[in-house]
């Protein structure tokens, strides 16, 4: 058995960490809904264009759980990269789990098939850097997939221009997660780069050689797990947001609050 590393913040940018192998998660936890349809495409987009045999999979941010399709792991080399020592050493499914920061620390180029970054370039202060950093580890061909928030939705203005102990509060009595806000746990704070946003993140991804291949913007998962909870908080919210769509442009749903793209290397 694998005796847990000891981590130095003063002397490593990044520790390996090993992971004993567990099932993942599937679908994230994704209750019903627009942003889960979205996600089962992802899975069908995913088997098609990736190629058969042994993967390498490198999860930017990866934390303890996984939106890789269920069959995946088993023929595949996953690698997480976390910020968070926390995150790190709750990982129970990646072959090896690395404490650094997914904006600077680098593998070798054209090292692996897929990199997915999964709610959290919203949290980067350096998204291009992110981004690079995947491309350049990308073989021609591989694939990133990203999931995120839409930072011109409603939740994600709400998000953007609230404090942190109201994400905090949010999670805990709204979304019911006792542990929200405790140490490696979300939310975490968010950054809100530029990139983060979808027709700036489409151009860059463009003019930095990776193509677009799959793009929805989709109802945020926090809408249905409402209607769920709190069906008399969630009718004021979804009322709120259908007032907010009649003063907007035509075809604008603020409730739109995530997307998922997949970028291809060329």
């Amino acid at each position: 058995m694998n005796k847990p590393a000891t981590i130095d913040f003063a002397t490593a940018t990044a520790i390996q960490i090993p992971a004993a192998a567990a099932p993942v998660q599937a679908l994230h936890d994704l209750v019903p809904g627009e942003a889960r349809d979205s996600l089962l495409a992802v899975h069908d987009v995913l088997r098609r264009e990736l190629p058969q045999g042994q993967l390498a999979i490198y999860e930017a941010g990866g934390g303890s759980c996984s939106v890789l399709p269920p069959e995946l792991p088993g023929r595949s080399k996953v690698t997480v990269v976390d910020i968070d020592e926390d995150q790190v050493r709750n990982n129970t499914y990646a072959d090896e789990a690395i404490l650094g920061d997914v904006q600077t620390y680098r593998f070798g180029r054209e090292t692996f098939d897929l990199v997915i970054c999964y709610n959290v370039i919203e949290h980067l202060p350096h998204v291009d850097a992110a981004l690079l950093n995947f491309r350049d580890a990308l073989k021609r061909g591989g694939l990133i997939l990203i999931g995120a928030p839409n930072p011109r939705s409603l939740s994600g203005i709400v998000t953007k221009y609230s404090p942190h102990w109201f994400h905090v509060w949010f999670y805990r009595h709204i979304r019911g997660i006792k542990d929200a806000g405790l140490p490696g746990e979300p939310p975490f704070p968010t950054f809100f780069h530029p990139l983060v946003t979808l027709p700036r993140l489409e151009a860059f991804a463009t003019a930095n050689g990776l193509e677009m291949i799959y793009r929805r913007e989709v109802e945020s998962p926090r809408y249905p797990e409402m209607r769920r909870r709190k069906p008399l908080f969630a009718a004021l919210v979804d009322a709120g947001a259908a007032v907010l769509n009649t003063m907007l442009s035509r075809g604008t749903d603020v409730r739109r609050g995530d997307y998922h793209v997949i970028l291809r290397k060329s």
